[in-house]
């Protein structure tokens, strides 16, 4: 029998490139180890001595034990089975019974993988790939620590790609239909123009002379109407934000961190910023509608991956009125390449274009 620790798998392709993902929030990641699942790998999070969150491959090098099974000691996770302790970087450090003699020997064979990791805005933050120093800083979520914000997070989890997840964030038109009533009425449409402009590692859509929802949502945020201002945005490699300034002194800006967990499962950590003049009694009402929009965007989304999975494989057909998702796919299939801030291919969408629609 080998005693060799096999070697890490190369993460599966899941549609996104390496870079930083949204692991857990930070309150979720206390004294225990928790296990975690990133990019179709099984990982152990726990503290170190300094407090500093840490990211091992969930897997003894002894004998394959999940190391989240058991106990963090002195800032080291230590394997439930026969009691071997790994630190933050993956380093064996302790093997209950062996010889001073024999504790170096073999050591390198005995560590266990780790990843880069990160802590910001409530969340811990991991780098997809082992052995890879990450270049660039994880995104920064806007507002969080502003003291004249309300934030409220929330994790939802969703069967979809990221691309599916992230297009149904920042899509207008479905609003009327599965939202009926909550966003949009679905009756008379009014047309509005939307600005978009692509770059490098994002794409951006402004909706201009939009009026407010009609639906409870919208009386809710402003019950004396008029235009709002609406942006949405998506970021490589997995952030979704929508922004609506509503009048003078109402504003709302929802970002959401996508992480795949496995193929067809994401994980959405979401961080709602706002702040608006309005008695907190309606303000204790948006949470509740917000999570029943939610819930119909969970149920819309796993009902198309049954229905993918069903014919063998997606098949689109777009128009105009999919403002971002197109661009979104580029983005991520360019990424996942490589080919990160590469220029557009001959033949692309223009960096910049304008179009009129009707929601």
């Amino acid at each position: 029998m080998s005693l060799e620790l096999a070697p890490t798998p190369q993460r599966p392709r899941l549609g996104v490139p390496d870079d930083w993902y949204v692991a857990c929030e930070s309150r979720a990641l206390r004294a225990s180890p928790l296990a975690v699942e990133l990019l179709g790998h099984r990982l152990v999070l726990f503290r170190d001595a300094r407090g500093v969150a840490r990211a091992l491959q969930d897997r003894c090098s002894h004998r394959n034990v999940p190391l989240s099974m058991g106990r963090v000691c002195e800032g080291q996770v230590e394997c439930p089975y026969h009691g071997w302790r790994f630190d933050g970087d993956g380093r064996c450090t302790h093997v209950p019974g062996l010889l001073d003699d024999d504790r170096d020997a073999g050591a390198r064979g005995r560590a266990v993988p780790s990843l880069h990791t990160r802590e910001s805005a409530g969340y811990v933050w991991v780098y997809s790939t082992v052995g890879v120093e990450p270049t660039r800083e994880p995104f920064a979520l806007p507002l969080v620590d502003d003291p004249s914000y309300t934030t409220v997070n929330h994790v939802q989890d969703f069967e979809g790609s990221v691309h599916a997840v992230a297009e149904n964030a920042l899509d207008v038109p479905h609003t009327a239909f599965v939202h009926r009533g909550l966003f949009r009425s679905g009756g008379e449409t009014r047309g509005i123009d939307v600005d978009v402009q692509r770059f490098a590692d994002r794409v951006e859509a402004e909706y201009i002379g939009e009026p407010r929802p009609d639906g409870m949502i919208g009386r809710l945020l402003s019950p004396g109407g008029g235009v709002v201002r609406h942006w949405d945005r998506f970021f490589l490699p997995c952030i979704a934000q929508v922004e609506y300034r509503l009048g003078e002194d109402s504003h709302v800006v929802a970002t959401t961190a996508l992480t795949p967990i496995a193929e067809h499962k994401t994980r959405m950590f979401a961080s709602v910023s706002f702040r608006m003049p309005i008695p907190g009694r309606l303000v204790t009402m948006l949470k509740p509608i917000g999570l029943r929009i939610l819930d119909q965007d969970v149920r819309i989304l796993a009902r198309q991956m049954e229905n993918i999975r069903a014919f063998g494989g997606p098949r689109y057909a777009s128009t105009k009125l999919d403002v971002l998702g197109p661009s979104i796919e580029k983005l991520l299939r360019t990424a996942e390449r490589g080919d990160r801030g590469a220029p557009a291919a001959e033949g692309d969408e223009p960096a910049r274009r304008s179009l009129r629609i009707h929601v």
